[in-house]
């Protein structure tokens, strides 16, 4: 789902409306000529802001207004509704802010105001010099949070990815299915980066960390000391290690990269083979049907992610897809590739002209074992996103933190890693805060979005109350009669109340 303008709905701001019919609480939803624009009554005043979503322009007045906050139904960005600022991802860039007049008994807004200036702050406690190791989801958000607070500091950020840091959901949603052009997909222009004073190395990867020394060296030697370094090196996706898969036709999609190179491969293909009934491999399974490519799933689980969402949910999204010809080879293992023929268990060879493989993903955590940080299946940190190690930070894929009852997580969410990384960036400026909100995505199959708020590993009841059927439902996970997580199919305000109450119930834990 790529960048679009919310329709805009409600009364015409330009044109005036009585003082008496907003509201003490909530916003009025509206819009001045054709743009949405939101109207918000506090006691010190008045304060409208724009309507829509700067990520990916989602109808705010459909959202869930929290106190002095709206958050968007589409992907649960968070505003403040008096100053624009996007408060937390995946949203970045702030609302605009818009004049409020008042006109005898008439409320009137006709004009934007001016953005909001800068942030300054006290250097005296800010480390003096920053890395982050990792161009993803947590490494960017960190990096454009620091600069947001007022950090002066040096800010360095290693990438091993040749390309900036990209909107790597599309990639196998809209991208894939060429219905996304390309310039939607980089998080920020690469102007972004030289005037915030970003250091953004590209290709180059960190070989280890000197902690006593305070650096990050490189594959190459180069040396890069810092105060306060951060690392989100993400996760790398499996390959398989049966004959074949080592041939130019299988390919994985993690990056920019990876996503142009099926894109040039299946220009002359007519069958694509995905191995894996993951949330990629199914989206890569639609992308590529738009592309009117013959696609043919195959896994070893008996229904798509049942593991993750339950039976139900599991064979509500195969149908989609059988719905639109794609043909699934369920409870079978794939054993080896040819360049012509899928192996696989209990079946006949799949033909296809290539292989995309998407099997999950192990995180990165080589450097960081190295280093003798504290791991558990993830670098182990607390819920400012501090390591056990003095000044050093973590988030996204690679990062394992409490839970919402102490339980120690590790999520592999996009929304998730960049609220880690704007976490650990206040966390590194001084600031108290930790990481209380419940993880959250989506998936797209077909123009059908599934949104999954919380954190089910496992769960011993799912609720379905609506029809998945007639994509209006939504299914609780819970255990022991403990709310746990949700998944919903047309329901984005209800799922975005889920998610504000598991928050609550996290902050009342931890206060």
């Amino acid at each position: 789902m790529g960048a679009t303008q919310a329709d805009p709905s409600g009364p015409d701001f330009s044109l005036g409306m009585p003082l008496a019919d907003i509201p003490a609480t909530g916003v009025v939803s509206g819009h001045v000529a054709g743009e949405p624009v939101l109207l918000m009554r506090r006691a010190d005043g008045l304060f409208a802001v724009s309507g829509a979503c700067t990520h990916y322009g989602g109808p705010l007045g459909e959202g869930l207004v929290v106190g002095d906050t709206v958050r968007c139904p589409w992907h649960h960005a968070c505003f403040d509704l008096r100053s624009g600022e996007a408060l937390a991802a995946p949203a970045f860039d702030a609302l605009d802010r818009w004049e409020v007049e008042t006109e005898g008994d008439r409320v009137v807004i006709r004009r934007r105001l001016a953005a909001a200036p800068a942030r300054t702050a006290d250097a005296s406690a800010h480390p003096a010099r920053i890395v982050i190791v990792g161009g993803g989801a947590a490494g960017f958000a960190a990096a454009e949070m620091l600069r947001r607070r007022g950090y002066a500091g040096s800010l360095t950020m290693l990438s091993a990815d040749s390309a900036p840091p990209c909107d790597r959901p599309n990639l196998s949603k809209d991208y894939l299915a060429g219905t996304a052009p390309e310039d939607w997909i980089p998080l920020k222009p690469p102007a972004f980066y030289a005037e915030h004073a970003i250091d953004l190395r590209l290709g180059v990867e960190a070989a280890r960390i000197d902690l006593s020394a305070r650096s990050v060296i490189s594959t190459t030697g180069e040396s890069f000391a810092y105060d306060a370094l951060l690392l989100a090196t993400g996760a790398e996706p499996i390959r398989l290690n049966g004959p074949g898969f080592d041939r130019p036709e299988v390919h994985l999609l993690r990056s920019l990269a990876d996503a142009r190179a099926i894109i040039s491969a299946v220009e002359g293909a007519r069958s694509v083979a995905v191995v894996g009934a993951s949330f990629i491999g199914l989206e890569v399974a639609a992308a590529l049907r738009e592309r009117g490519i013959e696609v043919d799933v195959v896994a070893p689980d008996a229904v798509p992610l049942e593991r993750v969402m339950g039976a139900d949910l599991g064979r509500f999204v195969q149908a989609l897809h059988e719905a639109r010809g794609v043909r699934f080879h369920l409870g079978r293992s794939v054993e080896a590739w040819d360049g012509v023929r899928l192996t696989a268990s209990d079946g006949p060879p799949i033909e296809a002209d290539l292989v995309i493989l998407g099997v999950g993903v192990r995180p990165r955590l080589a450097l960081v074992e190295a280093a003798g940080l504290a791991v558990d299946n993830g670098v182990l940190v607390d819920r400012g996103m501090r390591t056990s190690a003095p000044g050093v930070f973590a988030a996204g894929d690679i990062a394992r933190y409490p839970g919402p009852h102490g339980e120690p997580v590790r999520i592999e969410h996009w929304v998730a890693a960049e609220r880690q990384g704007q976490v650990a960036a206040l966390s590194m400026l001084g600031e108290t805060t930790r990481l209380t909100d419940p993880p959250f995505f989506w998936s797209l199959h077909y123009g059908t979005a599934i949104r999954y708020v919380g954190h089910a590993a496992d769960w011993d009841k799912a609720c379905i109350d609506g029809s998945l059927e007639a994509h209006d439902a939504t299914v609780r996970y819970l255990k022991a009669g403990r709310l746990l997580a949700a998944a919903s199919v047309g329901r984005d305000r209800e799922n975005l109340e889920i998610g504000v109450s598991l928050r609550l119930a996290a902050d009342g834990l931890h206060a």
